[in-house]
């Protein structure tokens, strides 16, 4: 029987529920848990990881609102999910400002980078040096704090060692993508196929770009941060969640994220793998297939309605965002996703938009 099964916390049972608690309770202590992180953010000595630690901060909040629904699942909890969440959200938004206007283009510098979000996930790795290989050096313990405070929440969740192989597996798969994804633009494309042609078995019915996109979601793992409450978490139930998960909810979270930043990562030379398809009619066919096959990973898992949530929210998270508004083909697209939505997601993008007021 699953954590949620044995009825160990109470999930939300519905949106007003769970918006309940976010305003309530999620909201205000994601947003002082990142004030926190601003300020010592604000303390970093080197301009350049000042600059981009202040930038992840600024321009990503709703990254780690979006992610800290999670701990709305486990009120009793939320004390170690919500600081856990942001701060593995915030390394992961830095590291991807870092490597997106980087300094450096060497796969090796982006990869011992990328070595912190492993080791914040394991509470018995020492940390290091992230930043040996590139020019820039001195954050003050900015970098190895977010570490340190992951591995001290992960440590308290009692159901943490069945979680956390499939941690490990989705945090690999992600820390792969980053590297591949920054090297120089030219050699990108080509060593994100011959890597997608090593797991390409783990996701069949999958295109390269969307089985990449899949690994590049961060709510698989918080999932399993949030399962990692329960000290009643078995290894077939982590198996479970982690096949819920990856890779189709996983794969439409960045393929929205995607959908809205293709002006953006156009202007700033930045791969975006909702380029990759032909025309928007492939592309809304191919979104529209992922968010059809996350419906159905999710709908025999317990707490489905849960899930269901999150995914009626992401697609109202995102198509509800204002650079839509700012892009014809993504305009189009949206309205045709939208079209027909369930009172759900309508409830869940009025909001979407509320909270960005709020932040």
């Amino acid at each position: 029987m699953s954590y949620v099964e044995q009825g160990r916390y109470q999930v939300p049972r519905g949106p007003i529920g769970l918006m309940s608690r976010m305003y309530k309770h999620v909201l205000p202590e994601t947003k002082q848990q990142l004030s926190n992180w601003k300020s010592k953010a604000e303390q970093i000595p080197d301009p350049e990881l000042r600059s981009q630690a202040l930038a992840s901060i600024a321009e990503k909040t709703f990254h780690c609102v979006g992610g800290a629904v999670y701990a709305a699942a486990n009120m009793s909890a939320r004390q170690t999910l919500i600081p856990l969440i942001v701060a593995y959200q915030t390394i992961s938004d830095y590291l991807d400002n870092l490597c997106d206007r980087s300094t450096s283009m060497n796969p090796d510098d982006f990869r011992l980078l990328h070595q912190s979000m492993l080791d914040a996930i394991n509470p018995a790795a020492k940390p290091v040096n992230y930043y040996e290989l590139r020019r820039e050096q001195e954050d003050d313990g900015y970098l190895t704090g977010l570490v340190t405070t992951c591995q001290s929440c992960v440590s308290r969740l009692p159901g943490y060692e069945a979680a956390m192989p499939y941690v490990q597996d989705l945090a690999g798969l992600y820390t792969d993508l980053q590297v591949y994804k920054h090297i120089k633009p030219e050699l990108r494309e080509q060593a994100l196929l011959d890597w997608w042609s090593l797991h390409k078995d783990r996701t069949p019915e999958l295109r390269w770009n969307e089985f990449a996109a899949a690994t590049g979601s961060t709510l698989g793992v918080f999932m399993l941060f949030l399962a990692a409450s329960d000290q009643h978490l078995t290894d077939a139930g982590a198996a479970s969640i982690h096949a819920s998960y990856f890779p189709h909810v996983c794969s439409l979270h960045i393929l929205l994220d995607y959908l809205i930043d293709q002006d953006e990562d156009r202007k700033g030379g930045d791969l975006n793998f909702c380029n990759y398809y032909k025309d928007a009619d492939m592309m809304l066919d191919r979104i529209a297939y992922v968010v059809n096959r996350a419906r159905a990973d999710i709908a025999d898992v317990p707490a489905s309605s849960f899930h269901r949530m999150i995914i009626e929210g992401l697609l109202a998270l995102y198509l509800s965002d204002p650079k839509v508004s700012e892009q014809q083909d993504v305009r189009a697209v949206s309205r045709r996703l939208m079209k027909n939505s369930p009172l759900m997601r309508l409830f869940f993008l009025l909001n979407s938009r509320w909270i960005r007021r709020l932040i």
